[in-house]
């Protein structure tokens, strides 16, 4: 059903109306889990709540639940926000004139009023949300598939073929190398190897490998080339051959899918950070930086290919829409977290000037992200 929807969107307009639609629906579910997040502890904490908006700006539909809530989708549908009583915007900033003129009750139903733990629960239970969606995705994918098993010779990551004139090729790498470590980290099979290279495109890697009994470090650099959805990934030149028949899906057990969607989920976090560890140090390119326009070109892509790498790249989204929210920057729910941590150390909240002047240094700073982002992907647009 999902490929036959699919492929009906994608026939629209050449595609483009279809894959943006795509975009869309995968962004906006992810988006209304982190804010349904938000909502479910604020909910359990007692805290009223005003707005449910998925989307910015005027608002195109809504209704009012029986707590009074107004859940509305807005015109702009990039992202989405809960209001709780006593906030003076939607990014959770507290009205402190109104709380001012509130009795115990009403303090009592504001976001301002709950204790400081509550507070923290509430705003961290967005991101989460975000984490428990991608290891569910993970998890029924696994549960649906299975996973990938390989006998132990196919697994190893042995250099079968090298392509002429390629990174590897430059490096020195000859048929029957055995790699056993890139850059310090143990390789277990091919897929390990993969994994590494596809996410150190112009990075020099030192690279471990077994030849004729004894052990030789080599120092190669992954070429950056596009993978099938048009994303800039590392290749080095190396070929491995998977045995007929050798390559097989076993069945797991729930519990199992579970354990395989948190190591799939933390794997997702451990590259991004390795990335943007990467590029403060300078040791990586910031030009793999993609904003909404980015990322639309990859799950349009995705959507012409298969609905079930649209599922992957949803989970892959959530994770990153969790992670980033968690950055310590004001305006984002680690910004939050940030002014908590400081609550709880001077024992008393920061002043209504500090909090305001971080919101507006975290705007800019998340503005600067977004036009830079954007400008990366207009860039790859043209030289696509």
């Amino acid at each position: 059903m999902g490929s036959y929807f699919l492929s009906h969107l994608h026939a629209l307009e050449g595609g483009v109306v279809g894959q943006i639609v795509v975009f869309l629906g995968v962004l906006s579910v992810v988006v209304f889990v982190h804010e349904l997040g938000h909502f479910l502890i604020a909910r359990w904490c007692g805290v009223r709540i005003l707005v449910f908006s998925l989307g910015f700006g005027p608002e195109l539909a809504g209704f009012n639940d029986r707590r009074g809530t107004r859940w509305k989708i807005a015109a702009i549908p990039l992202g989405g926000y809960v209001k709780f009583f006593g906030d003076e915007n939607v990014a959770s900033a507290s009205d402190g004139s109104a709380l001012a003129t509130m009795d115990e009750k009403e303090k009592s139903q504001s976001f301002i009023g709950q204790s400081l733990p509550k507070r923290a629960a509430i705003v961290v239970a967005g991101p989460m949300a975000n984490f428990l969606l991608a290891i569910a995705i993970f998890a029924g994918t696994f549960m649906l598939y299975g996973k990938p098993t390989q006998s132990s010779q196919t697994m190893s990551a042995r250099v079968d073929a090298v392509v002429p004139d390629s990174p590897a090729a430059v490096a020195g790498f000859q048929p029957g190398d055995l790699v056993v470590s890139i850059a310090g980290q143990a390789i277990g099979n091919f897929a390990d190897m993969q994994r590494i290279v596809s996410e150190s495109a112009g990075v020099t890697l030192a690279v471990t490998v077994e030849r004729n009994g004894g052990s030789i470090v080599l120092q190669a650099t992954p070429k950056a080339e596009k993978d099938m959805l048009g994303t800039p990934i590392g290749r080095l030149g190396i070929q491995g051959t998977i045995a007929p028949g050798s390559a097989q899906l076993e069945p797991v057990s729930p519990p199992q899918a579970v354990w395989l969607g948190l190591q799939e989920t933390w794997a997702v976090i451990d590259t991004t950070m390795s990335y943007i560890g990467g590029v403060v140090t300078g040791h990586r390119s910031p030009d793999q930086l993609s904003g909404p326009i980015g990322i639309a070109r990859v799950v349009g892509r995705a959507s012409t290919i298969s609905s079930a790498i649209v599922i992957h790249i949803m989970a892959v989204i959530s994770v990153s829409i969790g992670l980033l929210n968690l950055f310590p920057i004001p305006l984002l729910d680690g910004g939050h977290l940030l002014f908590y941590s400081i609550e709880a150390l001077r024992g008393r909240p920061l002043s209504e000037r500090a909090q305001e002047v971080g919101f507006r240094i975290g705007l800019a700073i998340v503005l600067m992200l977004m036009i830079f982002a954007t400008f990366n992907d207009i860039v790859h647009l043209a030289t696509s």
